[in-house]
């Protein structure tokens, strides 16, 4: 089984084949932190792995990709990809959410323990928030929410917060006499982990969409629009 995931919700962009064979698995992956440009690079990407891995497109089985919260803008860029890439080649598609992949990866780098929650710094005083056990399988989330409401919602036992968020909610969870350590402050979704969830799953989705846990920041001019007769 061959899995194409692509990310490019948040801070990073990333692609990745995970290769099944039997027992066995392999791994091509490329990743890269940025703030912008992830339509530029994604494609590069993704070309340089399948070249990498000397697998052709008709050989994909799923292609995978993250489905927000994050970015207005790069959340749509995979989608869009792995919807194009679906459609030419009809292979099946997979999507889950870019809290659920962070936990993943986190499970993965072995810097977490049940439960745990994902936290990402949403500005405007909010969080993306998600609460996790220790197989990084969902039990809330993803959340819009205020540092002070998601202390609310953690579990009595969880001790330990991952992402960029992870500091303000300990500081909400201090206000509540609750100890919760930071961790990974700079992690981001990666589509390896996607790929592994992805393989985990042995699901598919008809279609992938975005998910938005907020309005995008751009509105209509509508001062500037013209009245239709």
């Amino acid at each position: 089984m061959n899995i194409l995931a692509l990310d490019t919700s948040m801070g990073a962009c990333s692609a990745a084949l995970l290769r099944l064979e039997g027992g066995a698995q392999a791994l091509f992956a490329r990743k890269e932190t940025m703030a912008r440009g992830h339509a530029e690079a994604l494609m590069p990407m993704v070309s340089e792995i399948m070249s990498e891995s000397g697998t052709d497109f008709a050989a994909l089985d799923l292609i995978a990709a993250t489905t927000g919260p994050g970015s207005f803008t790069g959340v749509r860029i995979a989608i869009s990809a792995a919807r194009g890439l679906a459609l030419v080649t009809r292979v099946k598609l997979f999507g889950t959410d870019s809290l659920t992949v962070m936990a993943k990866e986190a499970s993965i780098l072995g810097a977490v323990a049940a439960p745990f929650a994902v936290a990402v710094d949403a500005r405007r005083g909010m969080l993306y928030f998600g609460l996790y056990d220790g197989a990084a399988r969902k039990l809330d989330g993803p959340l819009l929410i205020a540092p002070d409401e998601a202390a609310n919602l953690l579990a009595s036992s969880a001790r330990i917060a991952v992402g960029n968020g992870a500091a303000l909610l300990a500081e909400a969870a201090a206000r509540r006499e609750a100890l919760i350590e930071a961790r990974l402050p700079e992690l981001q979704p990666s589509a390896a982990a996607l790929a592994a969830l992805a393989a985990d799953s042995g699901e598919s989705v008809r279609a992938l969409r975005p998910l938005y846990l907020r309005p995008p920041d751009a509105r209509p001019q509508t001062q500037a629009a013209v009245a239709r007769r």
